[in-house]
């Protein structure tokens, strides 16, 4: 293996997804990861001898190492894109990877609260600035189904109204978001408190931490899990349990699919259908009421 002549296009393409695609770090590092492991099981000296026979062995050796169907999945997604991105600078005639048939997954829904249960967490007392600082975090997160990363993201001018705000979503794609009432009311007690916490002028972060900084993903994470157990929630509960949540409970009340989709921020409707999901008896519901032949005579 060349492996300086297999690198160099590499760290082009990874430059590609980075400054071109926009994908945030996680994705990058999941692509870095995947196509570095293909890249050491290669015996080839150039790009353009790769062929679809090369891929099915690499997934082959994946599936011998007992590695999940949805990892060996992962795989074959990178390579596809990054074959294509080899054709789109005619290294390859054709891409290799698309006669590869992806390994069929299971697709299990996320679990997600109730509305009780959601009530049961959300019902904090404003006992210190933590808690109400916690609370507004958690109340916007499930009121508005936030990601974890667009949360921590957020800055103060991005509260655009009383009523709306403004995230920047995967992909750095901005969308405005309302919010409702009980978030907004949690927001407004935390921007009276916030400035007991200190941070520093220049801080723009919404939500920052007892280091007077930007709160992390980890600190987001760590406090729903202890609020979970203060709460007696007979669940564990993070920020995509949050967000699923808003996503179950906002598509089981108005059954409207595509603006569930674009207040998630999902780019494709399909995302939604895996994420979300109707409850079965409203689904059968709705079909008793509306199907010509499911009328009774």
């Amino acid at each position: 293996m060349d492996a300086p002549a297999l690198e160099h296009w590499l760290e082009k393409f990874f430059s590609f997804l980075k400054y071109e695609r926009n994908l945030s770090a996680k994705t990058l590092d999941n692509y870095h990861r995947q196509l570095t492991a293909v890249t050491e099981q290669l015996n080839i000296t150039s790009w353009s001898e790769l062929t679809t026979q090369h891929i099915r062995s690499i997934l082959s050796q994946a599936r011998r190492k007992n590695l999940a169907p949805r990892s060996i999945a992962l795989r074959l997604s990178a390579m596809r894109t990054f074959c294509q991105f080899l054709v789109a600078e005619n290294i390859l005639k054709t891409n290799p990877a698309k006669a590869v048939q992806t390994p069929k997954l299971g697709r299990p829904l996320p679990k997600h609260l109730n509305v009780d249960q959601v009530g049961q967490l959300l019902d904090i007392d404003p006992e210190s600035v933590l808690a109400i600082r916690d609370r507004a975090m958690m109340e916007l997160t499930y009121g508005c189904g936030l990601r974890l990363a667009e949360l921590s993201g957020l800055n103060m001018q991005d509260i655009v109204t009383k009523g709306q705000i403004r995230v920047l979503g995967k992909g750095r794609k901005e969308r405005i978001i309302p919010v409702g009432k009980t978030a907004t009311t949690w927001i407004n007690k935390w921007l009276r408190v916030r400035s007991q916490m200190t941070p520093p002028a220049d801080e723009q972060a919404l939500f920052v931490s007892m280091h007077k900084r930007r709160i992390s993903h980890r600190q987001i994470a760590k406090r729903m899990e202890l609020w979970a157990h203060k709460q007696h929630v007979d669940q564990k509960v993070n920020p995509h349990k949050l967000r699923h949540s808003y996503a179950t409970h906002m598509l089981e009340s108005s059954g409207d699919l595509r603006a569930v989709q674009e207040l998630l921020g999902h780019a494709n409707l399909s995302t939604t259908q895996v994420y979300t999901h109707l409850d079965f008896q409203h689904l059968a519901k709705v079909y008793d009421n509306t199907h010509p032949r499911s009328r009774k005579k």
